[in-house]
């Protein structure tokens, strides 16, 4: 069984290999060739799934080695692979969820001339996610992480005939390096400390460190952190996530549901013995989840754009896993959790995100929508499942997932619990607020299509290109999308329905995930029916004020000014501004103080001390006239000296 771990990221590796070499002649077929590979490797989680469930709990750990990387003296990196049930969960939440994109994406590119080139992208970007995830040492983990962006970079920027789209691929891949800063100092210090990149040599002398050793312990955990935002697009390394929009719409998908952002996640959790041996890191991972949580509800309220609202809802909801994963333990378990449910409904909600704007002439703005739910039943249907589960309405898998978080956030206790617990109400109460404003935009009040407006961008945001491969061209004429692309929708609100609570049924997840995390079900916060009751609270308002001011008045043409924090959030609450002023300009001025300080400092000491020695030596030179008259008279001059010393000598 070991054997097939490998064949779980070579089976995408391949097809990325072949697609993006083979030249035109695979134009016709490259995209079904892509899929199927991207279903073998499903295939071939759900087989290593099956014989795992047949293992006892302390034998389900698979280790592959394969070769040594680098075979030097005293630094030896190993390419090996761990399946354990942690890895076996996002191998099965990335393959599956990729494939079914995959075959959305058959219909939706359909029309695309570089079709071919886009499915080898896909299959690259799940064969590095799976390289991450399957690691069994931090320095071949880093070579999926770089790999993600990558692919994330080329997927992005996918449609490079739009400048806002090659912009977008840019930012994307600049934020990110910043977070790429934190992991390869991370993996150098632990290197230096323990000796060894391998988990299964790291984390057992983590718990076993000196004093000395617990600062540089605690210094991991920051850079990890800081790794963790720039993947996972938490707070202050979030900015790219809204432009990433400008790539298709399945990109958005996979973005979101199932790779790049769920591996700052799965880098936290992973290195819970790190985070657990190192309080002050965990502090300020559950801080950075608790702002994001809420930074990102507050910028999906204000968006017209269908996937940034979307996109916002993707910052909060990780932002939640972000801050369980920081209650550490008792939090881990419902962190990942959570991002599982959260990949059915937030792919679901992408994919009906796409298929709303194939049956709209690729339109993305919400004003120009409404009235949709007659034209797109299977949509409709589809996506509402996806809303009501993001919400947490009982029953369906949101509801399991995230009020579990909201629960262990309360069972922190003290001050710090209620602050938390408070912050995830509040997020839980936007979050129920913009997703029924998306709805009710969407599918319901009038057919604002027909009116023949023009999309019109926010006051206050940066007007946004058209997100699919063509322009809107004419009147819109919105219809259902063709079965490639429904299928995998009906599929994904399956999975929204029913996938927490299956996960719930005998606290069966908190079991599977019990050996890895160190959470056993004794642990598990006990809901008193407070934090429910308060849950349910907050979001019948937050849909309440959402359908008093959406579903009951209608919607204009173009957004009203708004409120001062409107405004901000429409431009994302001024994270670009704030990294153009302190970034973008403080940069400017720092280089130009340095150039300055080189041109007046160092260049001036170097320059004056030339000067001075010129000037001495040429002084000195006039010495050296070549006349004997000249260097008698100096002979003479110099006897007379040493004559004339002497004698003061014998004087005194």
């Amino acid at each position: 069984m070991d054997t097939l771990i490998g064949l779980l990221v070579a089976a995408p590796l391949l097809g990325a290999g072949i697609l993006l070499t083979g030249g035109r002649r695979l134009d016709r077929a490259g995209h079904l060739l892509g899929t199927l590979l991207a279903l073998t490797s499903f295939v071939l989680a759900a087989v290593l799934f099956a014989d795992m469930l047949g293992k006892d709990t302390g034998r389900r750990t698979l280790t592959s080695h394969l070769f040594t990387w680098v075979p030097v003296d005293g630094f030896q990196a190993q390419v090996g692979f761990q399946l354990d049930q942690l890895s076996m969960t996002f191998v099965l939440l990335i393959t599956g969820v990729g494939t079914l994109i995959h075959i959305y994406s058959i219909g939706y590119m359909e029309h695309d001339e570089r079709r071919r080139r886009f499915f080898g992208y896909l299959n690259l970007f799940l064969a590095a996610m799976l390289l991450l995830v399957l690691a069994d040492n931090y320095f071949l983990l880093y070579a999926g992480w770089e790999g993600v962006g990558l692919a994330s970079y080329l997927l992005i920027g996918f449609w490079q005939h739009k400048p806002s789209a090659a912009t977008a691929a840019k930012k994307a891949f600049l934020v990110n390096r910043v977070g790429d800063i934190g992991l390869s100092v991370a993996i150098m210090l632990l290197f230096t400390t323990f000796g060894s990149f391998a988990f299964s040599d790291v984390f057992p002398k983590v718990g076993q460190a000196s004093a000395t050793q617990h600062a540089t312990v605690t210094g991991i955990g920051f850079m990890l952190l800081l790794a963790a935002c720039g993947k996972s697009a938490q707070v202050p390394l979030q900015s790219w996530l809204g432009d990433a929009m400008e790539g298709p719409t399945p990109v958005s998908a996979l973005i979101h549901a199932a790779t790049m952002v769920t591996a700052g996640v799965y880098l936290i959790t992973r290195s819970g013995a790190i985070f657990n041996a190192a309080p002050d890191a965990q502090t300020a991972v559950v801080t950075v989840g608790a702002v994001t949580l809420i930074f990102g509800a507050i910028v999906g309220c204000a968006k017209d754009d269908i996937k940034k609202a979307l996109a916002g809802s993707t910052m909060s909801q990780i932002g939640y896993m972000i801050m369980a994963a920081g209650l550490g333990p008792i939090g881990y378990v419902f962190a990942i959790m959570h991002l599982v449910t959260h990949g059915f409904f937030k792919a679901g909600l992408f994919l009906g995100a796409g298929s709303v704007m194939h049956g709209m002439n690729d339109e993305v703005d919400m004003r120009k929508f409404g009235g949709l739910r007659k034209y797109m039943p299977i949509t409709f249907v589809t996506f509402g499942l996806g809303y009501l589960a993001i919400i947490g309405f009982p029953g369906l898998s949101g509801f399991f997932s995230k009020d579990k978080i909201i629960e262990a956030a309360f069972a922190k206790g003290g001050t710090e619990g209620w602050i938390l617990g408070t912050c995830a109400l509040i997020g839980a109460a936007i979050t129920a607020f913009y997703m029924t404003r998306v709805m009710l935009m969407t599918f319901f009040g009038e057919e604002r299509w027909k009116d023949g407006r023009t999309a019109t961008a926010s006051p206050d945001e940066p007007s946004a290109e058209p997100a699919a491969a063509h322009s809107a061209h004419g009147a819109p004429h919105p219809h259902e999308s063709p079965s490639s692309m429904t299928i995998p929708m009906i599929i994904l609100a399956f999975g929204s329905v029913f996938a927490g609570g299956l996960f719930s049924i005998n606290s069966a997840f908190v079991k599977w995930l019990e050996p890895v995390t160190g959470h056993s079900e004794g642990d598990s916060p006990v809901s008193t029916g407070t934090v429910t009751a308060g849950t349910m609270v907050v979001l019948v308002l937050g849909v309440l004020v959402a359908w008093l001011m959406y579903g009951r008045r209608p919607v204009p043409a173009v957004a009203p000014k708004g409120s001062l924090l409107t405004r901000a959030a429409r431009r994302d609450l001024l994270q670009d501004d704030f990294n153009h002023v302190v970034l973008v300009r403080g940069g400017e001025h720092l280089t130009r103080s340095l150039v300055y300080l080189d041109h007046s400092l160092v260049d001036g000491v170097v320059n004056g001390t030339a000067a001075s020695v010129g000037g001495l030596s040429g002084r000195l030179r006039r010495l050296q006239n070549g006349y004997v008259r000249s260097y008698a008279v100096s002979m003479l001059g110099g006897t007379a000296v040493v004559v004339a010393a002497t004698l003061l000598m014998r004087a005194v």
